[in-house]
């Protein structure tokens, strides 16, 4: 099981190149417990992903941080995504007190700077994932991950007031990820709907939507439709909708 994690990890090329910068600039040391504290904290996300057997299909070691993705459907539910999203923190919070435990400052206070940093609702970061479960529970899911991105846009604006290179580079790579997020919102529906249409979920609250707008269906809820005084469930409409699939 080790090996075959280990064998998912792709090192951005962009990664080395900060490796021979902080080389020549002296800052190596610096550099190499950034990376040690940002491992820890994936790990996090990658023992809650494997007790609730999701499958790992890549982690990815960016520039300025990591992030593992998981080849898993859209539609898991809310107790999953938001415990893989924060256990990220859990061991961050761990290493917090073991830092402090044996007083080494330095590295204290680079855990802290990252975490704070992963607090911001910017995809593809921590804080966005967690806030888009929440909203998930209050909104359609087409509206949540519209409001997730509005948002990301919003706090990258925001960081622009720091007069900051590292900082500003790491905009950019956000950027191009919430850009990436824009250009896929279509699919990324499309595929939410069809999972709902083929998969059984497991038992969850009922919403009740009245019409026939697919955009209204939630993601955390038995979504039942009320389409001319008459009750249809969310598989009869769908299968309906994409009886060609």
């Amino acid at each position: 099981m080790i090996i075959k994690t280990i064998s998912k990890i792709k090192i951005h090329i962009f990664f080395y190149i900060m490796i021979t910068a902080s080389i020549f600039t002296g800052h190596f040391k610096d550099f190499f417990l950034f990376v040690v504290i940002i491992l820890f904290h994936e790990l996090g996300h990658i023992i809650a992903g494997m007790y609730y057997k999701w499958e790992i299909n890549k982690i990815m070691i960016l520039p300025f941080g990591a992030l593992t993705i998981f080849d898993t459907p859209i539609n898991k539910p809310f107790k999953e995504e938001f415990i893989v999203s924060i256990m990220g923190f859990v061991f961050q919070f761990i290493l917090y007190f073991f830092l402090r435990q044996f007083n080494i400052n330095n590295l204290y206070i680079l855990n802290y700077g990252i975490f704070l940093f992963n607090i911001f609702p910017i995809n593809p970061l921590d804080g966005s994932k967690i806030l888009n479960s929440i909203l998930n529970l209050i909104f359609p899911f087409k509206t949540s991950y519209l409001i997730s991105i509005v948002i990301s846009i919003i706090f990258i604006v925001s960081l622009l007031m720091f007069k900051n290179l590292i900082l500003y580079l790491t905009i950019v790579f956000l950027l191009i990820r919430i850009i990436k997020e824009i250009k896929n919102k279509k699919y990324m529906f499309l595929k939410f709907l069809l999972e709902r249409k083929k998969i059984n979920l497991k038992s969850r609250k009922n919403k009740i939507i009245k019409g026939e707008n697919l955009n209204k269906i939630f993601k955390y809820y038995k979504n039942i439709f009320y389409i001319d005084k008459i009750y249809y469930t969310e598989k009869e409409v769908l299968n309906k909708k994409f009886d060609f699939y």
